[in-house]
Formats: C-alpha cells, sequence, structure tokens
C-alpha cells in the first residue's frame, strides 16, 4: 500500500540572512472520506494506492490517466 503524493524543488529567499534557499516540498493527495474514515475525519482521506498495478501507474502514467487513481 501507498499514499499518492506529489513533489517539487523549490527556491526562495524567506529570509533575509539565510539568502536563497532550495527545498523538497512534498504532499499527499487527498480524496473524500470512505466509510471507514469518516467517523473519523470525514472531510478528506489520503489516496491510498492499494494494488502494485495502481502505484505502477501513479509512477509511470501520464497524468490525464493517473489522475483517475484520485
Amino acid at each position: 500500500m501507498a499514499f499518492a503524493g506529489i513533489w517539487t524543488n523549490w527556491t526562495s529567499e524567506r529570509k533575509a540572512k539565510e539568502g536563497e534557499v532550495n527545498a523538497n516540498l512534498f504532499a499527499f493527495l487527498t480524496c473524500a472520506s470512505n466509510l471507514v474514515v469518516a467517523p473519523v475525519h470525514p472531510k478528506a482521506m489520503p489516496v491510498v494506492l492499494p494494488t502494485e498495478r495502481e502505484l505502477d501507474l501513479w509512477l509511470t502514467t501520464p497524468w490525464d490517466e493517473a489522475k483517475s487513481l484520485q
């Protein structure tokens, strides 16, 4: 099992003393809560990729196809 996530490298100057910094930013995608999760968190839950096939789709296919997993 895996959570669907995205990442990007971000460059900015957040603090003048630090100067320009590079950071890897990560996030996981959410979807509507299912019946198991809803009693705990009714708004959203992580997109769970329970099979190896879904994980492979998420990592290797174009976004137009992969987004159907969300």
